[in-house]
């Protein structure tokens, strides 16, 4: 076992963890078998308080640092917390812990519900259903430019940003309606050595599975822009397909 496994392994509250592992709840996302383990993702109410908690049996990832596996639960933590430190919204974690027994590895990674927000495919029908608003959904292109160009600027790379994983909440104050844009799924998600690397896999995957017509895909690159500093000659190949 590598160094991390071993420490991951020791830092494990046998007990705290045991008790959070048998907490059951409906399943969001049924266990599939996949990198020669299983995952599954349930919902669970603690204390009155909506959790979705991803259990782990055997479920790794192999790297440079981490040749005999790790548990994806932990990449996954790891990158909650740069992301969140970039000034992303993302889920908040209330528990995560691993632990490497006879039978492998046991993992499970707790957050918090994002509470108001909705996938970006059901605010659009929402909007279409209630009122077509056309500045807000140019203040929705700005914001989902500025939360993706602040993930980047940190080097981290989201690796599987796909439009379902972007997260929109609208919040109206007197007069005023704003959008606040959340990320999900950061499983795949990693550090990545330049900003470059980091927002050239995520922007040509979000534009090859995005809803948004060239228009549309010019607005957010051009606010996504603003915040990095600079063009990367690549984005306006994207804008243009």
């Amino acid at each position: 076992m590598d160094p991390a496994s071993r420490n991951a392994s020791r830092s494990t509250d046998p007990v705290s963890f045991d008790s959070w592992w048998q907490l059951q709840g409906e399943w969001v996302e049924e266990p599939n078998e996949r990198r020669g383990g299983c995952s599954g993702v349930q919902r669970i109410i603690q204390h009155d308080q909506l959790l979705y908690a991803k259990k782990q049996t055997g479920h790794t990832y192999r790297s440079l640092l981490h040749p005999w596996g790790r548990p994806t639960v932990l990449r996954e933590r790891d990158a909650l917390l740069g992301a969140r430190k970039a000034g992303v919204t993302v889920p908040e974690i209330v528990y995560c812990a691993a632990e490497h027994g006879t039978d492998g590895w046991r993992a499970m990674l707790v957050t918090k519900a994002l509470e108001g927000f909705q996938p970006l495919d059901e605010w659009y029908l929402r909007q279409a259903r209630e009122h077509d608003d056309a500045a807000l959904h140019q203040q929705l292109l700005q914001q989902i430019g500025r939360c993706l160009a602040k993930l980047h600027n940190a080097r981290w790379q989201h690796g599987c940003l796909y439009a379902k994983h972007i997260f929109v909440r609208t919040q109206t104050q007197g007069t005023t309606t704003c959008c606040e844009i959340a990320l999900l799924d950061l499983e795949k998600s990693r550090r990545r050595p330049t900003r470059k690397q980091a927002a050239l896999h995520d922007m040509l995957q979000l534009r090859r599975h995005s809803p948004w017509d060239q228009t549309d895909w010019q607005t957010l690159v051009g606010h996504y822009q603003q915040v990095m500093g600079r063009t990367f000659e690549i984005l306006h190949a994207a804008a243009r397909r």
